[in-house]
């Protein structure tokens, strides 16, 4: 969303928007729908990057239950996934199928 110099203003979601609580450190976000085969990989890789890196949660949220955030925050496929800082401001976003590597890579934005 702009502001009003042109910039982008930082969008930045928390625990009433999530269901969950945010990470002591970082947020990984994974917007899934029911059908959706990559999305099942997304969940894995995500759950073992957070198992992995102390203080970061995952969390999932079924895009058809959530129409509303999905419009709010542009997600036009899944899995779409949101890197959250500490505060919940979104840091980085990718759709598809991510590398657990770029996962790793991404998460150093946001601690």
């Amino acid at each position: 969303m702009p502001g009003r110099d042109g910039a982008r203003t930082p969008v930045r979601l928390g625990a009433a928007e999530l269901g969950a609580a945010l990470g002591d450190r970082a947020t990984l976000v994974q917007f899934s729908s029911a059908f959706c085969q990559p999305c099942r990989a997304t969940r894995r890789i995500l759950a073992e990057v957070s198992a992995m890196v102390g203080g970061v949660a995952h969390v999932e949220i079924d895009a058809e239950q959530h129409l509303d955030l999905v419009r709010a925050l542009g997600i036009e496929k899944t899995p779409t996934v949101l890197v959250l800082d500490a505060a919940g401001t979104v840091v980085r976003r990718a759709a598809g199928l991510p590398r657990k590597a770029d996962v790793i890579g991404a998460l150093g934005a946001a601690v």
